[in-house]
């Protein structure tokens, strides 16, 4: 990689996240050592890119910052096709809907050389008989999580049994064939994952939450990477 290129990776890494990444997660993902992280981020510092952090703690970016318009290579576009199809057959039909704009957006700005290549991406993900029947809004949810609002609904148990739930909504996980919807829940005091076809009766509620250390998204992945 191109040392230019590898310098625009490193804000476009920086720009995709919220918390603070580390020189070794990038040297990890770039394929570089630790020093040449270190050497590029005081180049990058010293031309004017925003990047606040230091050297063992971790890095962000000014969230204010722009970055150059995005060009892809082919293997990038293959990625942006395959997810979106996959999207359009296992997303709810809204999220489809915007996945095929988003491609859609990609095609109509891409030079020649490359429009080609986007079109002929022989990637595929046809609709499943295997797809459990979501009941629910999936939507809904998707909202829920983003305006951090509580919802509550009924949940049928492996087992046979009806519980009614009020959760903190956090995320949305695909484990093919099946959604998995997982969150705090109020009732139990603790993170559960729920399949959406076994939701009934989804209400988001007008009520709004605020993260509280020990419930949120970032902290039910740290208790999973602790127990895993």
């Amino acid at each position: 990689m191109r040392r230019a290129d590898r310098l625009f990776r490193i804000v476009e890494f920086l720009k995709a996240r919220r918390q603070p990444v580390t020189a070794r997660a990038l040297a990890t993902t770039l394929e570089v050592n630790v020093r040449t992280i270190y050497r590029d981020i005081a180049d990058l510092t010293a031309s004017g890119v925003p990047i606040i952090g230091e050297a063992g703690v971790g890095y962000v970016l000014d969230r204010g910052y722009t970055v150059r318009p995005m060009m892809f290579d082919v293997e990038e576009l293959d990625a942006l096709v395959l997810g979106a199809r996959m999207v359009e057959s296992w997303g709810d039909r809204e999220i489809a809907k915007s996945a095929t704009k988003a491609i859609d957006k990609i095609k109509s700005v891409l030079p020649a050389s490359l429009k080609d290549e986007f079109l002929d991406a022989a990637l595929f993900s046809p609709p499943s008989r295997a797809r459990a029947p979501i009941a629910v809004d999936f939507s809904a949810l998707r909202r829920a999580i983003r305006a951090k609002r509580f919802v509550t609904f009924d949940y049928d148990s492996l087992a046979g049994e009806r519980t009614s739930r009020k959760v903190r909504p956090l995320c949305l996980v695909f484990f093919g064939p099946v959604w998995l919807f997982m969150g705090w829940c109020e009732s139990r005091r603790d993170f559960r994952n729920f399949r959406l076809d076994r939701m009934r009766n989804l209400v988001v509620t007008a009520d709004a939450f605020v993260d509280e250390r020990g419930k949120r998204l970032i902290d039910f992945e740290r208790q999973c990477g602790q127990n895993c």
